[in-house]
């Protein structure tokens, strides 16, 4: 009965319609506080969440787990390397390719792009290139065609469409009575490939294997052989397994060291804002402190009357402990259920604004991802609310601890 008694007059208090307005409003402001930063936290960490995700999926899909390449860049023994990597139970698949830069011109239009030589049958099997085909398929990529795959943003700006027939130039150069010319050969557009990666759809082009070792002279040699993993995080180790079982000096690289400081960053960013974020949810329950301390004020005749009537300083602690403690948890599951609905649909809703006023919140060519990925972790937002419901309480402690301290003659002394 008294735990009841002790809630019932903490609920009362909370939604108490005295003339002393001014209280109510500043707990429904508690209470809005909380729950906005508590949204808000949930949102940028689905966010943050979003963009770990996408950035290792689009990354994974354009570069393999792992590269094995010659020191001298030209591997003249790559099928067995590639036997040696199959023969590997934590290796899927093996491909070789070719890495080459160029300058592509079509009419007016010229960029410069990296052109990677592939054997279309098992790149498929390493990468997800043939998945983000936009038009066209990597398998018209055959031998003695001269066909080339470009991203969107790249076709876009040299304005080529599939079809188109461009001209790739090369630095190297072939030496002529008339001086040094340089190499150059027609390639014909044969796909179009989107990602959303900036990084790769403005300037990586993919032709055959056997036209790239053809354009770059390289006779049966290639740039080196690309691994495809059962376990992404345990590539670095994967990868010199394979090296050392092969048994030539070689150079070996893995997905992790070569975009470790995007993840680096992101780790870091995500736990900064992490922090600062809580810092407003600390501000927002803190506010806890002051709407206490005036009900405090304002219920002085009542904590008296109840001290006088046998309420022991324990219970009327606990009456505004569970009053504060109602405001906080109010405020958190009120923003736990707004941030999880807007992390769920954040895309839709960002998509809609972009359509209705017709911007674009991540420009494709300034950020390496175009669009707002989110992706919501119940563990975030258990640990978000199990945080903000815990400052929420330790705000409800002092201003509590000063109620059950009222002595009842000193506040019945004027009454």
């Amino acid at each position: 009965m008294g735990k009841r008694f002790e809630m019932w007059i903490g609920g009362r208090y909370v939604r108490s319609r005295s003339s002393n307005k001014f209280v109510s409003m500043i707990s429904a402001i508690s209470m809005l506080g909380i729950a906005i930063a508590v949204t808000v936290l949930i949102v940028v960490m689905s966010v943050v969440n979003g963009f770990e995700r996408e950035l290792k999926d689009r990354l994974l899909a354009m570069t393999a787990h792992a590269s094995i390449e010659n020191v001298d860049g030209a591997l003249t023994s790559s099928d067995a390397l590639i036997e040696t990597a199959q023969a590997n139970l934590r290796v899927s698949a093996a491909a070789p390719y070719v890495d080459g830069q160029a300058l592509m011109v079509f009419e007016n239009e010229l960029s410069g792009a990296e052109l990677r030589g592939i054997d279309p049958a098992r790149e498929e099997a390493v990468s997800a290139v043939g998945d983000v085909m936009q038009a066209g398929r990597l398998s018209d990529l055959e031998p003695g065609k001269f066909n080339v795959v470009l991203g969107v943003e790249l076709a876009e700006a040299l304005k080529v469409d599939v079809g188109d027939k461009l001209t790739v130039t090369l630095a190297q150069g072939r030496v002529t009575p008339a001086g040094v010319i340089p190499r150059t050969k027609r390639f014909t557009v044969s796909g179009l490939y989107r990602v959303g990666m900036y990084e790769f759809d403005r300037r990586l082009a993919f032709i055959n294997i056997g036209d790239a070792q053809k354009l770059y002279r390289k006779k049966d040699a290639v740039t080196g052989v690309r691994l495809a993993v059962t376990e992404i995080y345990e590539a670095p180790a994967i990868v010199r397994e394979v090296a050392l079982e092969h048994g030539e000096l070689v150079l070996v690289s893995d997905w992790t060291r070569r975009h470790v400081n995007f993840f680096r960053s992101i780790q870091i960013t995500k736990s900064i804002l992490f922090v600062i974020l809580l810092m407003v949810i600390a501000v927002a329950a803190f506010n806890i402190v002051s709407t206490l301390v005036m009900v405090v004020k304002d219920k002085q005749s009542d904590i008296a009357i109840l001290r006088t009537i046998g309420a022991r300083p324990s219970s009327i602690l606990r009456v505004f402990v569970t009053q504060g403690s109602i405001v906080g948890i109010a405020g958190t599951v009120a923003g736990v259920v707004f941030g999880v609905l807007l992390a769920l649909n954040l895309e839709s809703i960002v998509g809609f604004f972009e359509g209705a006023f017709g911007i674009k919140f991540l420009a494709a060519d300034v950020y390496f991802i175009s669009d707002l990925p989110s992706e919501l972790r119940p563990g975030d937002v258990a640990r978000i609310a199990i945080m903000a419901l815990a400052l929420a309480l330790i705000s409800t402690l002092y201003p509590a601890w000063v109620a059950a301290r009222t002595a009842p003659a000193e506040a019945l002394r004027y009454d």
